[in-house]
């Protein structure tokens, strides 16, 4: 099975991009000296008529012209912008352009102007405004109304430009006390106290007093609440501020529950909301009565997040048939998840039960998930891999090459303005079927744009298994010359720079995490002193070779500093080694896979299973067969015999992938 459907696509993959179809989007290269320049100008406010002749036929004329007149709105002609708008309908550069110009004549109070040049807009500004233009031109009709009413109510703040039509809708008698306590019920929902504040002045005096209360409380719960009057509004709003205390206090919120509860008269659904979160927060930190407060959370209230960590609760107790009925009591779409299949035969198996065991990891192994590939290896069976790669038709990759959106976002993105480009690829996407959407995305990675794949595919089964565009492959010759000299497995290294940056050189965190494998620059300097070569500075971790020669010497000591056991390294290249040290602590001697579930840390937790699942597809890629997932994760390689082979089973057996 695995010559027959693997191989043709490991041959094709080997195939350099002009040997798959000679069909490309126009090389623009020659032409961009002129464009920078044109953008330099138009950024400037200086471009002029003779510039923009200059790049009459460039596919990027519109985005110059639109940062020009963006840049300029203040002098620019009215005639001017609208030529613009026009010349360009259709393209996001007019949407862009369209977006400022509007908000320019809403500042100046041309009404008439905004009315003529308005779309309908998802931008809550824009919406306002064009509010605020029917209120001048006195178009404040039932339609009106009931937009403004519509737009009023959400629980979040709104913009300024929405004072003046509220301010309309309020002295026609159409925002009455009972449209304002909704708002004050959606904002207290939201935890926007705030918002409650500049509501209630709206409301008669006793009500704005209680309205104040209320937000009071959900900012520090207070024994005042037991006076409210004992309606659905007060019962709503004191399960709101309990449930944000148990996230600070679990044990504060539990202390408050049972008196405000009889006082008020809540009921389950509002008691469940607070137990739930009173739970939640105990389990996450698995502190002393975990168990008790799951079990008095009513089954109403449970959902995926809780059921997961009442499973997770009784590993870290290491009490198996607890954690076998947690799994029981799941949503059937849940406890059939190949992640919970495999944890569920690995406690069937720890409990004796073999047959039950081996019929699960069988069910799990059918996918290409890293829990898959765990039960795989618990088989010792091939891991389940069904790749699929883009089109070939020739007639499909031109269409998609020949098409303007691809090649202003291509080009977008060559001259570093990124988010241009990915307002153009959005647009673009929004126009293609899933095949073409492929072939663009192949195309976006021969450019140098390898995390479209990451963040646009989609999320359908076929999607997922175009693994080649999915898990992008560069810079391999520096990626395995500091694998082979660090000893570490090149595919490790590439699922974890996949995992950080998505192979995207200049990627940069919030955190000021820089390149490839996403480096702070204090432990870059810190790294590159340790191997006694020259640090040049932040910026130098943009290079793609000088990161991963440090990202991988960083990586081999955080291997070194967990005593070679890899899935311990990862965790702390992700979360830091304090946190990974602490779960060492608490929960000594358990099994890898055991230690990686039940990390507190979401994020790390889902970081080392993604890393591990990554590189079983980068071992693919780069060597056709994979070090099974159970040795990696241990920082053990295998024998060449002892790699694991892959298949593709029969399409009912599934493949989940990673």
């Amino acid at each position: 099975m695995r010559n027959r459907y693997l191989a043709p696509v490991l041959l094709l993959m080997m195939l350099p991009l002009s040997a798959r179809a000679q069909v490309a989007p126009p090389d623009l290269s020659r032409q961009q000296p002129a464009v920078l320049e044109a953008f330099r100008l138009a950024d400037q406010g200086k471009l002029s008529v003779q510039d923009t002749a200059r790049i009459a036929d460039h596919p990027l004329r519109g985005w110059v012209e639109a940062t020009a007149l963006r840049r300029t709105l203040g002098a620019a002609s009215a005639a001017d912008v609208r030529s613009a708008l026009r010349r360009f309908d259709g393209q996001p550069a007019a949407d862009w352009l369209r977006e400022a110009w509007l908000l320019h004549l809403a500042k100046r109070g041309d009404w008439r102007g905004f009315r003529a040049d308005y779309r309908p807009s998802t931008s809550l500004e824009l919406r306002c405004a064009e509010l605020s233009a029917r209120v001048a031109l006195g178009e404040t009709d039932a339609a009106w109304v009931s937009d403004a009413q519509a737009l009023w109510l959400t629980g979040t703040t709104l913009p300024a430009s929405c004072d003046l039509p509220f301010k309309s809708l309020a002295a026609q008698g159409k925002l009455d006390a009972a449209l304002r306590w909704q708002r004050i019920e959606l904002a207290a929902t939201e935890g926007q106290t705030g918002l409650i504040r500049f509501l209630a002045p709206g409301l008669p005096a006793a009500e704005a007093a209680r309205a104040r209360d209320y937000a009071d409380f959900i900012d520090a719960p207070h024994a005042r609440a037991v006076n409210w009057p004992r309606d659905n509004r007060s019962r709503n709003v004191a399960a709101e501020g309990l449930a944000r205390l148990a996230r600070r206090s679990p044990d504060a919120a539990q202390a408050q529950l049972d008196t405000l509860s009889k006082a008020l008269g809540m009921d389950e659904a509002q008691r469940g909301k607070v137990l739930y979160q009173i739970a939640l927060w105990t389990v996450a930190s698995y502190l002393p009565g975990s168990s008790t407060r799951l079990e008095a959370v009513p089954a109403a209230s449970y959902d995926e997040r809780l059921h997961e960590w009442r499973v997770r609760e009784a590993m870290n107790r290491r009490d198996d048939a607890s954690a076998v009925r947690a799994l029981e009591a799941m949503p059937s779409a849940q406890r059939n998840d190949p992640r919970w299949q495999y944890y569920e035969a690995r406690l069937r198996e720890r409990l004796g039960q073999a047959d039950q065991a081996r019929a699960l990891y069988r069910q799990s192994a059918g996918t290409a998930t890293f829990h898959g590939f765990l039960a795989a290896d618990r088989l010792g069976q091939p891991y389940t891999l069904c790749p699929l790669e883009p089109s070939q038709d020739a007639a499909l990759r031109r269409r998609v090459a020949s098409n303007p959106g691809l090649s202003r976002a291509l080009e977008l993105y060559a001259i570093d303005r990124p988010s241009q480009a990915i307002r153009e690829w959005a647009a673009l996407l929004k126009s293609l079927d899933a095949a073409e959407r492929y072939v663009a995305i192949e195309f976006a990675q021969a450019s140098g744009w390898h995390d479209r794949a990451v963040f646009t595919i989609g999320t359908a089964p076929d999607d997922l298994r175009h693994y080649s565009l999915r898990f992008p492959l560069h810079h391999e010759t520096t990626l395995r010359r500091e694998s082979r000299k660090n000893a570490i497995d090149p595919a490790w290294v590439a699922a974890q720079t996949r995992a950080e940056s998505a192979f995207m050189p200049r990627a940069r965190s919030p955190a000021n995490a820089l390149g490839l494998m996403q480096l702070l620059p204090s432990t870059a300097a810190m790294t590159a002193k340790r191997l006694g070569i020259p640090y040049g500075g932040a910026s130098s971790l943009y290079d793609p070779d000088t990161n991963l020669v440090l990202g991988i010497a960083h990586l081999r000591h955080e291997l070194d500093q967990h005593g070679g056991i890899a899935y311990q390294a990862i965790a702390a290249y992700n979360a830091g080694p304090a946190p990974v040290m602490r779960w060492n602590r608490d929960r000594p001697g358990f099994d890898p896979d055991f230690w990686i579930e039940t990390v507190t840390y979401k994020e790390t937790r889902d970081y080392v299973a993604r890393v591990l699942a990554f590189s079983v597809i980068y071992d693919w890629r780069l060597d056709g067969d994979a070090v099974p997932v159970s040795e990696r994760l241990l920082g053990r390689t295998v024998a060449k015999a002892a790699r694991r082979p892959f298949a593709c089973p029969l399409p009912s057996q599934g493949t989940n992938p990673p």
